[in-house]
């Protein structure tokens, strides 16, 4: 008697259980797209190129987001194009894990995700936003974001970092428990939100039919009017959905490029980390 329940108690050995993870997890990574904003004119870089061409030593910058994608297990890139799309369409022409949609008009980050709607209608799986102009981006990092959603699967995963001088970024605001709270601007933060460090560094997660039923709620009640992605946490949390702030993102991945001074910043950088 005592042998018969010896032999039911028994589980699988840890080799198996190993191997089954890993297939989930080699699954879950087969369902991995990304949207790459690339519509930008990048009117500050003393180039008529679209921004995300602008060479980074001796690479055009959105070369690095795409390496990154790929390493990071995405299998299908989205690319926003916009300004000289023809040229962005050439650099990157020949691969399968492309497709191309065009923003005819740039109005705003929001709505260039609301041109990939037809891409991701009947799509069940994380859908990463990303800026195309991120060449210091880095894999493990975006494997981290993917890998949160996989485990409990919130409406979306904001990617947050922290900077000793966050002047110029949005904040991330918390609420007592440290759960996301809300995204306050700059112009719009109070004396005590500007001391916040953990920043808003536009990476984001989202599960894409939740995604889909945000940007039917986005508006562009604003100076500019236009629509932001930055709006589409905000308003899956006052749905009830859950949306998470993940801080993964490392100081390098918030070094942005607007300006020829922010470039050569970043190829110093990229320089000393011997990137790609």
């Amino acid at each position: 008697m005592m042998e018969s329940i010896e032999k039911a108690s028994v589980v699988q050995p840890p080799s198996r259980i190993w191997r089954g993870l890993a297939t989930r997890r080699e699954i879950l990574m087969k369902n991995r797209t990304a949207i790459v904003m690339a519509a930008g004119k990048g009117t500050r870089m003393d180039s008529d190129l679209p921004k995300v061409l602008v060479p980074v030593c001796g690479r055009p910058m959105v070369e690095y987001v795409y390496d990154a994608l790929r390493e990071a297990g995405v299998d299908r890139q989205i690319v926003v194009i916009g300004h000289r799309a023809d040229l962005v369409r050439e650099q990157m022409a020949g691969r399968d894990d492309v497709v191309f949609v065009e923003q005819t008009e740039q109005l705003g980050t929001g709505h260039a995700v609301m041109m990939c709607r037809e891409e991701l209608i009947g799509f069940d799986g994380p859908v990463l936003v990303v800026a195309g102009d991120s060449p210091l981006m880095q894999a493990d990092s975006i494997s981290a974001l993917f890998d949160g959603f996989d485990l409990d699967r919130p409406a979306c995963i904001l990617g947050t970092g922290y900077r000793d001088e966050p002047k110029g970024f949005g904040r991330i605001v918390r609420d007592q428990a440290g759960q996301f709270s809300e995204i306050v601007e700059q112009k719009d933060a109070t004396a005590a939100q500007l001391a916040i460090q953990e920043v808003n560094l536009s990476c984001y997660v989202f599960d894409c039919q939740d995604l889909l039923g945000a940007l039917d709620s986005l508006g562009n009640t604003n100076a500019q009017n236009e629509y932001y992605i930055t709006d589409c946490p905000g308003i899956l949390l006052a749905a009830g959905k859950d949306v998470v702030a993940l801080d993964v993102l490392k100081p390098c991945e918030s070094l942005s490029i607007n300006t020829m001074e922010d470039l050569a910043t970043v190829e110093t950088e990229m320089s000393r980390m011997g990137s790609r």
